[in-house]
């Protein structure tokens, strides 16, 4: 079996989305979906979701899984819109978002928020190796950039999220709260550099430095060897010291705020108020 791949690319928040699937069966997994967000106007809008939808119906896919590789603090998921217009599918994510839960149902004061995960269909184990239809996945748990961040590998394709970049922007920032420059080191040169070679690495982001063609595909190999931020040699220590002093000079998302709120809770809008509006809390510090 050789699984196929589209990628979907939301410009405002330089993000990937990506549908693997097995052109033979129609088995299909989305990884990531995006949910159109106007800051200024409070106003989402289905542009992205749109597009994956006629993708997938267009191909005529039997969607199985929404692949979240952790709470995105940049832009809001789309797993609950996606998850309405295809009800067989199941939104999965790392069992350590109960970790990420539980931090922010303090900073929002959410008092009847649940922290066990319950939002989600699936909470994924790196222990599990899951099955669905003729598409294998295996999990790898890659925390540093939040503590509930995974990473999927699907047949030679690896889908990195917030963890690996590309090798000429680097790796993801560790500043969130109970993120770790350290355990990102780890999770990296420890696990996904001990993947062949010859792995296809996908990022879950990309931000064109120096405003270059968009790019979302390198190899475990290619970043082992010519990574920016984090080669094969570099050292625990090295990589510590150079992450913490840059992302001590990075300003917060744009959309952090709205986006770590609706995400922990799996994608899903604030209880609408008896005037049939959804709020979103923003502290003030």
């Amino acid at each position: 079996m050789s699984l196929e791949l589209k990628h979907f690319f939301d410009q405002d928040t330089y993000t990937l989305t990506y549908v693997v699937y097995d052109k033979s069966t129609k088995d299909a997994v989305v990884i990531d979906p995006v949910l159109n967000y106007d800051q200024a106007a409070s106003k989402t809008s289905m542009e992205s979701i749109d597009e994956v939808t006629n993708f997938v119906q267009g191909n005529e896919l039997n969607l199985h899984l929404i692949l979240e590789t952790h709470a995105h603090a940049d832009h809001l998921t789309g797993a609950v819109e996606l998850k309405s217009r295809f009800p067989q599918a199941k939104v999965a994510i790392g069992k350590h978002i109960t970790k990420v839960q539980s931090t922010f149902k303090e900073v929002f004061n959410l008092k009847d928020f649940n922290t066990n995960g319950v939002q989600f269909d699936l909470l994924l184990d790196e222990s599990d190796d899951i099955q669905v239809g003729s598409i294998k996945l295996k999990t790898i748990f890659t925390p540093g950039h939040t503590p509930a961040c995974s990473s999927y590998l699907l047949e030679d394709m690896l889908f990195t999220g917030d963890a690996l970049f590309m090798p000429d922007f680097g790796t993801g920032r560790c500043d969130f709260p109970m993120g770790s420059a350290k355990d990102l080191y780890h999770s990296i040169h420890e696990k996904l550099y001990k993947l062949p070679d010859d792995t296809k690495v996908l990022t879950g982001h990309d931000y064109q430095p120096g405003g270059r063609d968009l790019k979302f595909e390198s190899t475990i190999g290619e970043s082992k060897k010519s990574n920016i931020q984090l080669r094969e040699e570099t050292t625990e220590e090295q990589f510590i010291r150079f992450r913490e002093e840059r992302d001590a000079k990075l300003s917060a998302p744009q959309l952090l705020l709205p986006s770590i709120q609706i995400n922990i809770d799996g994608g899903k809008m604030p209880k609408a108020e008896d005037n049939g509006t959804s709020y979103i809390k923003l502290p003030i510090v």
